[in-house]
């Protein structure tokens, strides 16, 4: 059964792409967003984050994990991946899938995990909102992953016709 984390920032299509991968492959998704956010927005600490995502592991030979919370899970992921996909999209791509995503989910009122929301501000405005973060986060990236991922198996994935392609060649 496969071990597989998704990896990628806002807008790169990690859910999406994990969903696939779970149906594909009749194993359970999991949604690190899901585990981290809890009602009103209250992240998880480092301590219930890792306690979360081992339980929702331990009871499955295989799995796909969507997210990213490396300051929190450390190693803990991507010891246990078999393989690690990292959707580095271009940032153009992200920051739309972004904002159409986000102008989706306010207007919709979707609800995300947890009984939370997305509003425009916490969306758009501050240093700590999504459009800014996801920026910073994809240049972060870039830097930081290849040399964590080093010596894992690895398939990075650079735009959405390539995502497609790999998808259906397996």
């Amino acid at each position: 059964m496969p071990r597989i984390l998704v990896k990628g920032c806002s807008g790169a299509g990690k859910t999406t792409l994990a969903r696939a991968l779970a149906r594909r492959f009749n194993v359970p998704h999991v949604e690190l967003d899901a585990l981290h956010h809890g009602p009103n927005w209250t992240p998880a600490s480092a301590h219930e984050l890792q306690a979360r995502v081992q339980l929702a592991l331990d009871d499955t030979r295989g799995w796909v994990v969507d997210g990213n919370y490396d300051s929190k899970l450390g190693n803990l992921l991507l010891d246990r991946a078999d393989l690690i996909i990292w959707l580095d999209l271009p940032l153009r791509t992200k920051l739309s899938r972004v904002v159409a995503r986000s102008f989706r989910r306010w207007w919709l009122q979707e609800e995300l995990w947890n009984g939370n929301r997305e509003n425009l501000s916490t969306a758009f405005l501050g240093k700590e909102a999504l459009l800014p973060w996801t920026v910073q986060a994809h240049f972060r990236h870039r830097r930081t992953w290849p040399l964590q991922f080093r010596g894992r198996a690895v398939t990075r994935l650079q735009d959405p016709q390539e995502v497609t392609r790999w998808l259906a060649q397996l």
